[in-house]
Parts: C-alpha cells; structure tokens; sequence
C-alpha cells in the first residue's frame, strides 16, 4: 500500500472546562506541554475525547489557535468536524481550514439515525466544499455507523477522503482495506484493539483517547515490534488501564486521570451521585499507585 497520509500516534485531546463551565485555556496549553515533553508531536481537537457534541465553534476556534501558538511548527493537528447538521459541520470545516489544520474527523451527524445512502451523500456534499484531507470517524456509539461497504466506497471514490478513524471496536473495515489494498490511512480509534490492529498489521496509527492522559501506555506500542516483551507488557497495562476507567462514562475517566496527573482539574456534564463520587476517587488512588510501575515518579505528574 502507498504511504498513508495519515499515520503513526496521535492523542485525542479532553477540552479542560473550568467550573462555570467555560474552556480552561491554561489547563489546555499545560496538557499540550505535558505531552510535547512525553513524546507526543500529533494531536486531534473536536473528537469524542473532547466532548465534541457540547463544544461551540468559538470553543474549537480558541483551542486551535491556541495550540498553534504553542505547539511545535512541526507538530500536526488534525480536526474533529462533527455536528447535528451539515450547516454546522461546513461551518466547523471553515475554521479548520482557517486553522490550517492537517485533516479532518468526519463522524455521522449526531442523535437521528440515518441510512447508509445518507451519509453517503452528507460526506460527499462536505467533501466537495472544505478542502481538506477527510477521515471518515466511525463512532457507532454515539452516532449512525458507516458501514464496512460504506466506508470502503467512500474511500475509493469520493475525493478527499483519504481513510478512517474506526472507533467501534471491529477491524472489519480496516482488514479489507488491507486485504484489497485500497490506498487508505487505517485509524484505530478503540484503544482497546489497536495491539491487535498492530499485531496484525493492518493499521497505520491511532487516534488515542488514552494517549491525552497516558502517553506511555500508547507510543511504546509503535516504538517496539508486536513480538518483543516490551510490546506485550504495554499491550497488558493498556487493557489493565481501560478496564479500570471503563467503569466511568466516557471520558470521565480519562478526566479522573488527568486530574491525578496534575494536568488539568476534572469538571463533569453531569452532577455526580454518591456512587460515581466513590467510583472516581478509588479510580484516582489506584492510578496514582500503579503509573509508578510505568514511569519515574518526576514523570507520573505534571
């Protein structure tokens, strides 16, 4: 297959919001230097780790600028364009390319199901006015899937999408983009298959929500071939990680966590029951034990 557009570790960042709600500006530019300084040099803003659904435009508009202000030239960020309509996703595409950004998330418009044909025609209409490179972000849980047949076509055939975040947890889309050897950038977006996905050999990078708030659980996986030791104890941390954040709603946990690091205080949608209250600070205190047997204590926070 021919080099991928897009490839390699790329985190998935949280929008930090202070108390009343509002973006935490300076706990986005310390996550920002918390992972340039751990060996991150690709981001994403906008996608489901952020909270994409109940961020404005000016929220995404701020964020970019400010990571560009901050990042390394060199640095990559691509976009997440998700919305309930296709005015609102036109309109996010706009200030990504403003932004001039790398590429975009393209999920299914949100909360209504939709048939196959229609995404087909959403993406193709969005395609056809933001010009820049398209992931297509599959994200059933949250929205309509694109389907294996979907999505292949799309890539094959609509300009300027150039492959797929998969998000569902199935590696039925990017197994056949390997099997037919359709030029495509193959994205994981479930931390939890993305060992496999490597194992195998059919991905070209993920999109980590993990790798916002635990860098090290991510890039060792690209740095060492799927049968050294060091790939299959980070692949074992990995699933040890996801399965104790997983008891929290997405992304809570990974808030829970960046809030143990030191990397930015963990504000919720939603007010927390007695049991959630429970379930965070035990979730904290077991993460503040076991990241020491991943990394130097300097390194555990911020």
């Amino acid at each position: 297959m021919t080099n991928p557009q897009v490839h390699g570790a790329y985190a998935a960042l949280l929008l930090p919001r202070d108390t009343r709600g509002r973006l935490d500006e300076l706990a986005l530019a310390r996550s920002i230097d918390f992972l340039v300084a751990r060996g991150i040099q690709s981001f994403v803003f906008n996608g489901a780790t952020g909270e994409y659904a109940s961020a404005t435009a000016a929220e995404v508009k701020r964020s970019l600028d400010l990571a560009k202000s901050v990042l390394p030239s060199d640095a990559e960020i691509l976009c997440g364009v998700g919305a309930a309509t296709l005015r609102e996703t036109l309109a996010l595409g706009a200030l990504a390319v403003e932004a001039d950004v790398a590429g975009l998330l393209l999920p299914a418009p949100y909360f209504f199901k939709y048939s196959q044909e229609d995404l087909s025609a959403f993406v193709g209409k969005v395609a056809a006015e933001v010009h820049l490179p398209i992931l297509l972000y599959n994200l059933p849980q949250c929205t309509t899937g694109f389907q294996s047949a979907t999505s292949v076509d799309l890539i094959r055939n609509c300009d300027g999408v150039v492959g797929i975040k998969d998000s569902s947890g199935s590696l039925e889309t990017v197994r056949r983009l390997t099997v037919e050897a359709i030029p495509a950038s193959r994205i994981i977006g479930n931390d939890g298959v993305l060992a496999e996905a490597l194992t195998e050999g059919i991905c070209d990078g993920v999109i980590s929500g993990v790798a916002c708030v635990v860098p090290e659980l991510i890039l060792p996986l690209f740095a060492n071939p799927p049968v050294s030791a060091a790939f299959q104890q980070t692949a074992e941390r990995l699933q040890q990680f996801i399965a104790k954040i997983n008891v929290l709603p997405s992304p809570w946990g990974l808030k829970a966590v960046a809030e143990a690091r030191g990397i930015s205080a963990a504000t919720y949608a939603l007010p927390l029951s007695k049991n959630r209250e429970s379930q965070i600070r035990k979730t904290q205190e077991w993460f503040n034990s076991w990241i020491l047997e991943i990394v130097e204590p300097s390194f555990a926070r911020t």
